[in-house]
C-alpha cells in the first residue's frame, strides 16, 4: 500500500508529487506525456495582469509560495532552471504611461511596478514612449526542470511512462487499486486530458490551444522579457521564443500557419531588424470557465481527487495549489471556494 497514486506530470503532477516528497509520502506516478502544455509554455512568472495593469488573482500568496518551492527544488535536483529576469511592457501611448504611473502608486502594486519609465536603447526595436518594469518575474525552463524530474522518479522507480487505464481502476472504499498498485489516495493532474477522465469530465475546462515560435535574431542582445502584443523571451545564443497565441476553438498539439502569421505580425510591429523562425510549438492550456481552478474531491468517491484548470499560469499556481490540496487531504483544511470543484458539484 502506498499513499498516492499521480496522473499526469505537468507542473501540477510534479508540484503535487513533490508536496508529497517533502512530506514524506509515498507515491507513484503515471504519466505518457500526451499533454504538452506545461513543456512548450513561455515559462513566465509575472503577478500582474499587464492588459489592465492590475495584481492577478492571489499573486501576493502564490509567488511567496512559488519562490520557496523551485528554489529548494533546484537546490534538490542539483540543476538550475530558475531565471530571474524583469519584464518591459512596451507603452503603445502617453495615455498608457500615465496609466502606469496611477498603478505605481497603488498600495498592493508598488512593490511590484517601477515608477520610472524606461527608456528605449535597443535600435533594433521599436519602442518610441519606452517602457514600464515589472519587478519579482522570470522564466523557468519548464522542460528543463520536468525532464530532470523524470529521471529523478525513473531512478527511484515511482514512474509509469503508459497512458492510464480508466477501465483499470478499482474504487474500494478505503483505496484504489490500479495494476497491482494499492494507493490510499489518487489525484487526477492531467491537464487537458481531464476531459477524457470519465470521473472529472462534468467540470467545465473550455481548453486553449496556444503556439509559440522560436526565433533567431542576429545582434538583438535582449537579456529582458519585453511584453507588447505578445512577449519576446530570450533563450541565448540569440534564440527568442515568441507568443503566445489564444485559441479557443482548436484542441489539438499542431502547429498552424495561421497562428505563425498572427505572431509574426505583431513581432514585425516590435523589432527593427530581420529576424528567423527556427521553430513553432503548440499545447493546449487547461483553462476553465470561471478563470479559477479545478481543486477538490470527486462528489461520489472520496479517494479520488483532482488538481488542474490553472490556465496559463501553471508556474505560479501550482506549487501553491498542491500545498492546499495535500492539506485538504491530509489534515481536512477547507479548500478556497474560488477553487474547490464543489462549485461545479453535479446535480
Amino acid at each position: 500500500m502506498i499513499d498516492y497514486l499521480v496522473v499526469g506530470l505537468g507542473l501540477a503532477g510534479m508540484s503535487f508529487c513533490e508536496t508529497l516528497r517533502r512530506n514524506n509520502k509515498t507515491f507513484r506516478v503515471i504519466n505518457d506525456r500526451s499533454q504538452s502544455s506545461s513543456r512548450v509554455a513561455g515559462g513566465l512568472y509575472n503577478p500582474i495582469i499587464l492588459k489592465r495593469f492590475t495584481l492577478s488573482w492571489k499573486a501576493d500568496e502564490q509567488l511567496s509560495v512559488a519562490m520557496d518551492f523551485y528554489s529548494q527544488l533546484e537546490r534538490f535536483l542539483g540543476i538550475q532552471f530558475d531565471e530571474k529576469l524583469d519584464v518591459l511592457r512596451k507603452f503603445a501611448s502617453i495615455q498608457e504611461q500615465n496609466l502606469w504611473f496611477e498603478a505605481a502608486d497603488k498600495n498592493q502594486l508598488k512593490h511590484y511596478l517601477d515608477a520610472q519609465i524606461i527608456s528605449n536603447n535597443n535600435p533594433s526595436l521599436k519602442i518610441p514612449f519606452g517602457f514600464g518594469k515589472v519587478l519579482h518575474t522570470g522564466k523557468l525552463n519548464t522542460e528543463t526542470l520536468l525532464n530532470a524530474y523524470t529521471e529523478w522518479l525513473k531512478y527511484e522507480e515511482q514512474i509509469d511512462l503508459s497512458t492510464f487505464d480508466y477501465d483499470n481502476l478499482q474504487i474500494l472504499p478505503e483505496y484504489v487499486v490500479y495494476k497491482g498498485h494499492r494507493a490510499k489516495q489518487i489525484v487526477f493532474a492531467e491537464g487537458f486530458g481531464l476531459m477524457q477522465n470519465p470521473y472529472f469530465n462534468y467540470l467545465p475546462m473550455l481548453g486553449s490551444k496556444g503556439e509559440y515560435v522560436i526565433i533567431e535574431v542576429k545582434g538583438l542582445n535582449e537579456r529582458k522579457i519585453i511584453k507588447s502584443s505578445l512577449f519576446l523571451i530570450p533563450l541565448g545564443s540569440d534564440l527568442y521564443k515568441v507568443g503566445a497565441t489564444y485559441n479557443r476553438n482548436q484542441k489539438d498539439h499542431r502547429t498552424t500557419e495561421e497562428a505563425k502569421n498572427e505572431m509574426m505580425k505583431k513581432l514585425n510591429s516590435l523589432l527593427n531588424c530581420d529576424y528567423k523562425i527556427v521553430d513553432q510549438v503548440a499545447g493546449v492550456r487547461p483553462t476553465v470557465t470561471d478563470r479559477r481552478p479545478l481543486v477538490g474531491r470527486h462528489p461520489k468517491h472520496s479517494n479520488l481527487w483532482v488538481l488542474n484548470g490553472f490556465g496559463s499560469h501553471g508556474i505560479m499556481i501550482a506549487p501553491w495549489a498542491s500545498l492546499a490540496l495535500f492539506e485538504r487531504i491530509e489534515s481536512g483544511k477547507p479548500l478556497l471556494l474560488e477553487m474547490d470543484v464543489e462549485r461545479f458539484r453535479p446535480i
